[in-house]
């Protein structure tokens, strides 16, 4: 057999095999079971987050329900998340959360989740996640995100947390973990901006060490500026326990440390990274169901194709003729591979309704009129509203 029988064959298989394992059900997006999963998906997601800050749901992409022939239920979800200004340790449920305007460099998450139901509960199995910034509509004079390891950025932070030490009398504390950090022109000079957390430390002489106690105080700062000369407020989070998110569920992931660790990396990026990321992967083994596109790494994954249930089993035992002559083809189509799928794709998504018109009878002798077909573009299922931008 040669290469092309081979590869049209095992094109089969798989697809036999796919329709075989599952029943593919595409959902709308803005659906309450698209909205429930979807919040799902997030709480999980932020749960895994360890460090940056947390995400909120800005639009649902796609989804699609997979049946398997023993009843299980299967979702296959994308999703676009938008950073919002509270740290991952702040308790404040996310739907609480101020998104982060564009105007200071937005950072967005697209991220593949599969999620499965067992016993009416969804629970999310696998995820692929990439974290970028939105470069969209930034101005002139807009602040400017700089590395975690930016050293004029890093002297206004150890200056500015000098200061807040300062001000406090029965408690010090030192960096937990620089969450970002900007540069901004103005009318004095360029000025800097950065946002970090802090947490209570034991000091003997000079040297301090982050407290041994999950009760140990933590803080939120703000400080703007330079190191000669700044502004610096702290908040300190209210409760260190987990608290119910947006759907009524607590965190997937493991919750606050018990042990509070400071990140160094945060001072010492290697790759000047500007932004924390989204955890990237989680659970390869299901990668068959996750796209390419939510991958950090760039890598390419298989997905095998699944095939949905045929609705009318005679339209595959009754094929048509081959007498029948073949439709016309546009020539680009032909030879263009990602032409013919999106020609596909859009004859599928266009619904010929035919609409009679009511006329007066024909006089003797004029031509027949035919009915008027007007072609209406169905509704789409899919992506869902946007939330925020």
């Amino acid at each position: 057999m040669n290469p092309l029988g081979i590869s049209v064959a095992l094109g089969l298989l798989v697809g036999v095999w796919a329709q075989v394992l599952y029943k593919e059900t595409p959902l709308p997006c803005d659906s309450n079971e698209a909205e429930q999963a979807a919040l799902v998906a997030l709480d999980f997601l932020n749960g895994q987050h360890s460090h940056g800050y947390k995400y909120a749901l800005n639009r649902i992409e796609d989804i699609k329900m997979l049946a398997s022939a023993d009843g299980q239920e299967t979702y296959v979800l994308e999703v676009d998340l938008l950073e919002t200004n509270c740290h991952v340790m702040n308790p404040t449920p996310v739907a609480n959360c101020t998104v982060r305007p564009k105007i200071l460099t937005a950072i967005e998450g697209d991220c593949d989740v599969v999620l499965k139901k067992v016993d009416g509960a969804l629970t999310v199995a696998a995820f692929k996640c990439k974290t970028e910034e939105s470069r969209e509509d930034m101005c002139l004079g807009c602040p400017t995100l700089l590395p975690l390891n930016d050293t004029t950025a890093l002297d206004l932070v150890h200056a500015s947390l000098v200061t807040f030490n300062n001000l406090t009398a029965n408690a010090t504390f030192i960096l937990a973990e620089v969450g970002r950090m900007s540069s901004q022109v103005v009318s004095g000079g360029l000025t800097y901006a950065a946002e970090y957390v802090i947490v209570e430390a034991n000091c003997t002489d000079d040297a301090c060490v982050p407290l041994n106690d999950a009760m140990a105080e933590r803080g939120f700062c703000t400080a703007k500026g330079l190191s000669s000369g700044h502004s610096v407020d702290c908040n300190m989070f209210a409760t260190l326990i987990p608290v119910v998110d947006a759907n009524s569920t607590a965190p997937a992931g493991p919750g606050l440390p018990q042990v509070v660790h400071v990140n160094a990396d945060s001072l010492t990026h290697r790759h000047g990274l500007r932004h924390h990321r989204l955890t990237s992967l989680h659970n390869p083994d299901l990668n068959s169901l996750l796209s390419a596109e939510s991958s950090e790494s760039g890598e390419v994954v298989s997905v095998a194709p699944v095939v949905p249930a045929v609705a009318d089993p005679a339209a595959v035992a009754d094929p048509a003729p081959a007498t029948d002559p073949a439709p016309a083809t546009d020539p680009a189509v032909a030879t263009d591979p990602a032409a013919a799928s999106a020609s596909a794709s859009a004859s599928a998504s266009v619904e010929i309704i035919a609409v009679m018109v009511k006329r007066e009878a024909p006089t003797p002798g004029a031509p027949e009129l035919e009915p008027v077909v007007l072609p209406f573009p169905s509704v789409p299922l899919c992506p869902g509203k946007v939330r925020h931008f």
